[in-house]
């Protein structure tokens, strides 16, 4: 049974023709994408709207326009932030400018918000426990809102330090040999740290923080032997962890010191034939208290709208 279609009608007030030039993107490239998610037809001649599909679809609709137009009173909207919003609104959750602010990471660059109820619980774990595990497809925000949270608590002076570390393996390839000294070496493997810091903190604090010991970017390697003590510590990519490192990092947690677990089991670069740390621990850990689980999925995506796409194709394509 084919679904009853309506047409509404809205008009925006007031009637502003730069917020609704923002609204409506150029070449209406805003209301092309509201079309496209949304599955409805949008027409306006000025601030008169006429809204075309199925019931459920055009009321959705509606309430987009009415809340993106009510964004451009002190925003500029771009493509990226009508996509971002479009996610809220499919994720079931109040858009950003609604957001409590407690909500909200404060960085001394910029302030974030969490998109989507994954990734609401996510940063409310970090903030009630030792140990917390971001499992899920690129793209989710699970390194980025670690960083983040990192950032804040350094600041806050919840914590004295912040350790980031990831395994240096190489995605599939060979590289060889690589010149240079350790720190040059290893570099490439922490870039995506590092940008999240820039992002976050600016890159001359970043290195005088770096200078200090007070961030210290590392390769998992150089954890053992250590007890990281009132600190934030975050391992990336820990899907490429044996079960012996990923052991060995667990055990280095300290007094006063939290710990985030990153990590995209469908993309595990380790050697074949040996198991991945992170797949391991979701089973031997996932009843201890203090130790919080985050499951992300294609629906979490933040970035271009095609990765979520290819993201949710492969999830398809992988189920049993």
């Amino acid at each position: 049974m084919s679904k009853q279609l309506v047409t509404k009608e809205l008009s925006l007030e007031p009637a502003n023709n730069k917020r609704l030039a923002s609204l409506c993107g150029q070449f209406n490239e805003h209301l092309n994408q509201l079309e496209k998610r949304l599955h409805v037809d949008v027409k306006n001649r000025g601030n008169r709207f006429s809204v075309s599909g199925s019931k459920t679809d055009v009321a959705s609709a509606i309430a987009a326009l009415e809340d993106l137009y009510q964004s451009t009173e002190a925003d500029q909207l771009t493509p990226e932030k009508v996509h971002l919003f479009m996610q809220e609104t499919q994720m079931n959750v109040t858009p950003s400018a609604d957001l409590d602010e407690s909500a909200v990471i404060h960085t001394p660059k910029k302030l974030i918000k969490p998109r989507g109820g994954n990734q609401q619980a996510y940063v409310d774990s970090i903030e009630k426990n030792d140990i917390v595990f971001g499992i899920g497809p690129a793209g989710t925000g699970k390194t980025y809102l670690a960083v983040a949270c990192a950032v804040e608590a350094l600041q806050s002076e919840k914590v004295g330090r912040v350790v980031l570390a990831r395994p240096a393996v190489e995605a599939g390839e060979r590289l060889g040999f690589l010149p240079g000294d350790l720190s040059e070496k290893i570099n490439p493997y922490l870039k995506p740290l590092y940008d999240a810091l820039y992002e976050m903190l600016g890159v001359e604090r970043v290195e005088k923080l770096i200078e200090k010991n007070i961030i210290e970017i590392a390769p998992l390697a150089f954890m053992r032997g250590r007890t990281l003590s009132d600190a934030f510590i975050i391992l990336d990519e820990a899907q490429n962890t044996t079960p012996e490192q990923i052991k060995m990092f667990l055990t280095r947690i300290g007094y006063g010191s939290t710990v985030v677990v990153t990590g995209d089991i469908t993309q595990i670069d380790l050697p074949r034939h040996t198991e991945s740390g992170l797949k391991l621990v979701t089973k031997i850990l996932k009843n201890i208290p203090s130790i919080s689980f985050t499951q992300f999925n294609g629906s979490d995506v933040v970035r271009h709208p095609i990765v979520q796409k290819i993201v949710m194709a492969y999830e398809k394509h992988d189920k049993p």
